[in-house]
């Protein structure tokens, strides 16, 4: 039992190492190591960015006495690779250095690994002990593991609604063409945080003609999202920020639209489900998780379908009386907080696993 328990706290270590490069190792998962020789710490280290070291190999050149590795545990929380990319399989680095043991948070199920890299330390006499931490450490990649085993993004919703349960007020593009703020400075704050981690973000038609988003990371440090619009009929002008070039942009419609540079349009069949259409195209880039920031049509045809992962519910202190009505899930939150002026509840859809 004290092994096991020692087992976890280092494995929440490596875990906690991985956090560390949220945002910076995409498209590969987080993973961080941790070496330990009698009980103590004597190397450690996380991949910090795509085509850098993976964790193992930080964690292995940490280590000051190479000689140590010889009666060591690795611990990582994914699977060792066992294939050559950009980088050599860090399997082979493990069994070249003879570390005895290593501990795996969770087998990697990526093509090209799946198994394999167990495998390769296994037939070497490698000790072997897999999934420990295994929910931790697939929780933390799930964006990884959804893409690779579901062939499709992982799907995180985002509104902010009233207390009374509005999304918005009644009004047109006429008389309004901007966002209704239900939220403060700090949470918009934490949105801008968040779309630098997702690699697309998707709003509906009626979004784009009621706020002219940017969707853009404007009050956080990182790169932009690949913007992603809706519009299936064609009735977005060309005057709206999200034509100006300035950021990547997928149009997906049956009609003709704004062409400029960095905007293209994906042409979508009037016979084709358009929420299939989006994910089958973000999956055919390689683009592992899309954020919809749509308003109530948008929101709605995702939650009415089932086809979500992840949502991430503001409740403002405003009251709306009347106006756009917030989506329902059906289900309590699996977590929340209070975050400035209102309260931040998480929901995961668990009718998927």
């Amino acid at each position: 039992m004290e092994a096991q328990r020692q087992d976890k706290l280092y494995m929440q270590r490596c875990i906690d190492l991985a956090k560390k490069a949220e945002g910076n190792t995409y498209p590969n998962p987080m993973v961080g190591s941790v070496i330990v020789h009698n009980g103590k710490i004597i190397g450690e280290g996380y991949h910090r960015k795509a085509g850098e070291p993976h964790a193992e190999v930080n964690a292995i050149n940490a280590v000051k006495d190479e000689s140590l590795l010889r009666e060591a545990t690795l611990y990582v929380n994914l699977e060792p690779c066992a294939h050559y990319g950009k980088t050599p399989p860090c399997s082979l680095l493990i069994r070249q250095k003879k570390i005895p043991r290593v501990v795996v948070g969770c087998t990697d199920t990526f093509s090209k690994v799946a198994g394999r890299g167990i495998e390769m330390l296994r037939s070497a006499g490698v000790d072997v002990t897999v999934d420990v931490l295994e929910a931790e450490s697939r929780e933390l990649n799930r964006r990884f593991f959804t893409f690779h085993e579901q062939k499709r993004p992982y799907i995180l919703l985002k509104w902010a609604q009233t207390r009374d349960g509005y999304l918005d007020i009644d009004r047109t593009v006429l008389d309004e063409a901007r966002p209704t703020w239900i939220t403060d400075d700090w949470a918009r704050r934490m949105v801008h945080k968040w779309r630098r981690t997702e690699p697309s973000i998707l709003v509906g038609t009626v979004t784009a003609l009621k706020d002219n988003p940017s969707l853009t990371v404007r009050d956080w440090s990182g790169p932009n999202p690949l913007r992603l619009v809706l519009d299936r009929f064609g009735k977005l002008p060309h005057t709206l920020t999200l034509f100006n070039g300035k950021t990547p942009t997928l149009v997906f419609s049956e009609e003709g639209t704004p062409v400029s540079e960095n905007v293209e349009t994906v042409y979508l069949t009037d016979t084709e489900n358009p929420l299939l259409a989006v994910l089958e195209e973000l999956y055919r880039r390689g683009i592992q998780s899309v954020m919809v920031e749509g308003g109530g049509i948008l929101l709605n045809a995702f939650t009415d379908a089932g086809l979500w992962d992840e949502a991430r519910v503001f409740i403002g202190e405003k009251w709306f009386v009347s106006g756009v009505e917030a989506p329902k899930i059906r289900q309590k939150p699996e977590a929340w907080e209070k975050f400035g002026n209102s309260r931040l509840f998480i929901y995961r859809n668990k009718s998927l696993y």
